[in-house]
C-alpha cells in the first residue's frame, strides 16, 4: 500500500517578525491577508464557464450573454443588471457589503433568490441585481460560484501539484492508478471524538480493536480524530502529566493487538479543543510531550496537523476535525434555501466545496494564520473530504467528491469505515 502524509507545515506558535516593528510589521500582515483574498477569488473565478447554469435559478433576461462579472467599482453611474463577484462583509452592525479587489458596495438582500449554502461574512459569492439612486446594490439573485470540475483544474494546471507532496510524472501517475485499482482490500477506520479520559469509550474502543484483529485482511489505516480529553483543555483543570499517562494507556492498548501494530497506521490529528499552543487554524500536531510514551508502543504511529492530507496511490483525501456545523449554522447572515435540500451537513459540503475551503466562516468566529491558509483550501477539488464533527454521522457525495462525518465515537459510538478502492463509506456504530 502506498500511502503520503501531508502535514501542515511547522506551524509557529506565535506570528513573529524577525527585526520588524511598527507599520512594516503591519503593512506585511495586510499583504499576507489581502494575498489569501486573491486566492480565493482566483479559485472561484475558475468556475466562471459554468457561470450561464447559475446553479440551476432563473435568471433575468436582460443578462449578457458573455456573462460578464463587473468589478464593483465601475457600478458608480451604471444602470441596468449587472454581475458582480465578491466577499461579503459586515463594516457596521446591520448594514453588508459586497467587497471585491477594487471597491465595495453595501447591498440590499430583500426578497433576492439564493441558492443552497450557509451564506456567512467572509464568503464569496455571485449576485445579479442593479444599482439603486441611493448608491445601494439591490440583489435579485445570489449564490456561490459555480464550482469548476476537478478533471478541468488538473488538466489546466497539468505540471503543478496544489495538493501536496512530491509533483509526478505521467508515467508514474499511470502506475499508481493500475495499483491502486489492485487494492481492493485496503479499509480505512475512522474515528471522531476519542475521550481518554472516559472509561467507557475507552472500553468500546477495544471492542473495536478487538474486532479488527481477527479480521483475515487487517485495516491498513485507523485515523483516531480528537477531541482526545472530555472537556476542553485548559492548564487551570486538566494536568499534562495525566493526559500523557492516557496516551501511554491508549498506546498500551493498541499494542496488545500484535497483527494490528504489525500491519496497520495510525494517524492522531487534533480537535479543536486539545492541548497545543492555540486555538487559531491550521493547528499542529500534537504535543510531542503528550504523545511520547504511545510512541515507543507504536512506532508507526504519525501525528499530523489539523488539518491533514493522504495521498493514497493517486487519490486525494482530505481530514479536517473541526466542530463546523453549528458555527456555520450560527454565523449565517440570511436563512438558508431549502429548495433543494433541508439536510444540515448536505449544505454544509455544498458551501466549503464552492468556497473551495474547509473554514469559510469570519475571522471574528475561527481564527486562521494567513500565512497558513493555503493548508485549508480545496482546489482542486480532492477525491474525498472527511470532516470530523461532534454532529450526526453522515456521508453525502457531492459532485464526484465523496464527504463523511464519522460522527462523534464517545457519544454515540458511531465510526465510519472507508475503502478508498471505490470510495465506498460504511456508517458503523456499536450498540
Amino acid at each position: 500500500m502506498r500511502l503520503t502524509f501531508r502535514s501542515t507545515a511547522t506551524i509557529p506558535s506565535e506570528r513573529c517578525f524577525a527585526n520588524t516593528q511598527g507599520d512594516f510589521q503591519f503593512t506585511v500582515m495586510l499583504l499576507q491577508k489581502l494575498g489569501c483574498i486573491e486566492i480565493g477569488f482566483f479559485y472561484c473565478l475558475r468556475g466562471y464557464r459554468g457561470f450561464h447554469n447559475f446553479l440551476n435559478l432563473p435568471l433575468t433576461a436582460n443578462y449578457p450573454d458573455s456573462g460578464a462579472i463587473s468589478q464593483i467599482q465601475s457600478l458608480v453611474g451604471r444602470t441596468g443588471i449587472s454581475w458582480v463577484m465578491g466577499v461579503i462583509s459586515q463594516f457596521e452592525d446591520g448594514h453588508y457589503y459586497l467587497e471585491d479587489l477594487t471597491a465595495a458596495v453595501e447591498i440590499n438582500l430583500s426578497n433576492a433568490k439564493k441558492t443552497t449554502g450557509y451564506f456567512c461574512e467572509n464568503t464569496i459569492v455571485l449576485a445579479q441585481g442593479e444599482m439603486r439612486l441611493d448608491g445601494i446594490f439591490q440583489v435579485q439573485t445570489f449564490g456561490f460560484p459555480p464550482l469548476e470540475d476537478r478533471e478541468k483544474s488538473t488538466t489546466l494546471f497539468s505540471g503543478l501539484n496544489y495538493f501536496g507532496g512530491d509533483t509526478l510524472s505521467k508515467e508514474d501517475t499511470l502506475k499508481l492508478a493500475e495499483m491502486e485499482s489492485s487494492a481492493v482490500n485496503e479499509m480505512f477506520v475512522i474515528l471522531s471524538d476519542i475521550w481518554l479520559d472516559h472509561d467507557e469509550t475507552m472500553a468500546k474502543l477495544e471492542t473495536v480493536l478487538d474486532g479488527y484483529e481477527d479480521v483475515e485482511v487487517v485495516p491498513s489505516l485507523f485515523v483516531l480524530m480528537g477531541n482526545f480529553c472530555s472537556r476542553r483543555f485548559d492548564l487551570a483543570y486538566n494536568s499534562l502529566s495525566t493526559l500523557r499517562s492516557n496516551f501511554a494507556k491508549l498506546g498500551k492498548m493498541i499494542g496488545n493487538h500484535q497483527r494490528l501494530k504489525e500491519h496497520s497506521r495510525f494517524l492522531f490529528i487534533p480537535g479543536p479543543d486539545d492541548a497545543g499552543p492555540s486555538k487559531v487554524l491550521p493547528r499542529c500536531a500534537l504535543p510531542k510531550y503528550l504523545t511520547e510514551e504511545l510512541r515507543k508502543h507504536i512506532p508507526n504511529a504519525i501525528f499530523a496537523s489539523n488539518p491533514c492530507r493522504i495521498k493514497f496511490y493517486t487519490q486525494e483525501i482530505v481530514f479536517f476535525r473541526h466542530d463546523l456545523l453549528n458555527k456555520m449554522r450560527n454565523s449565517c447572515l440570511i436563512p438558508h434555501s431549502t429548495e433543494e435540500t433541508s439536510d444540515f451537513f448536505e449544505l454544509l459540503v455544498a458551501t466549503i466545496t464552492h468556497q473551495t475551503h474547509l473554514c469559510p466562516l469570519p475571522l471574528s468566529v475561527q481564527p486562521i494564520i494567513w500565512n497558513y491558509d493555503h493548508c485549508l483550501h480545496l482546489y482542486p477539488s480532492p477525491h474525498t473530504i472527511v470532516l470530523g464533527d461532534s454532529s450526526e454521522q453522515k456521508a453525502f457525495k457531492y459532485t464526484g467528491t465523496t464527504c463523511f462525518n464519522p460522527g462523534s465515537f464517545s457519544n454515540d459510538y458511531t465510526f465510519v469505515v472507508y475503502r478508498p478502492c471505490n470510495q465506498e463509506v460504511e456508517l458503523s456504530a456499536l450498540e
